[in-house]
């Protein structure tokens, strides 16, 4: 288990609900092309392990999506997951003003603000997936199970 000295919300809550985690720092521009497949590369993990987390907006409410590196958010599945009709990604500046996060460091954990949070079904083949630990330049390993409960997710085929 790691140490609260990590420093993020989302360590915080993995500490205190006694979750085991570890934690993966790396060095890569967040403006890099391809920025999955470079954090991937550069933690020597397979990139089908490593999640970004997308703020999008469902029918005029903020929605959290859980999507491999490896492909695209499906927003028609995802506005189908929570009952919606039309989703788009959210402004920049609204992701980052609900979540508490910076882009390149949004965690769906420990968000300032909790919102309805859809993770994509091929998390559950994992033993353990990586998803952004709240800061640039850190990626946190876990069960997916706990991410789930944790954010009281919905899981469902949200990729292309």
């Amino acid at each position: 288990m790691a140490k609260k000295s990590a420093g993020t919300p989302a360590t915080a809550l993995l500490s205190a609900e006694k979750v085991a985690y570890e934690l993966h720092p790396y060095e890569v521009s967040p403006d890099a092309p391809n920025y999955g497949a470079l954090v991937a590369a550069a933690l020597g993990v397979d990139p089908h392990r490593l999640f970004k987390t997308l703020i999008t907006d469902v029918d005029g409410e903020l929605t959290v999506a859980v999507v491999p590196v490896t492909g695209d958010l499906d927003l028609k599945a995802l506005a189908a997951a929570v009952g919606g009709k039309r989703a788009t990604l959210a402004d920049r500046a609204a992701a980052e003003r609900s979540s508490g996060y910076v882009r390149g460091g949004i965690s769906p954990l420990g968000q300032r603000r909790r919102l309805p949070t859809v993770i994509d079904d091929s998390a559950l083949d994992l033993d353990q997936m990586v998803i952004s630990a709240g800061r640039r330049g850190l990626q946190v390993s876990l069960k997916p199970a706990d991410l789930v409960r944790l954010t009281a997710a919905t899981v469902a085929a949200i990729r292309s």
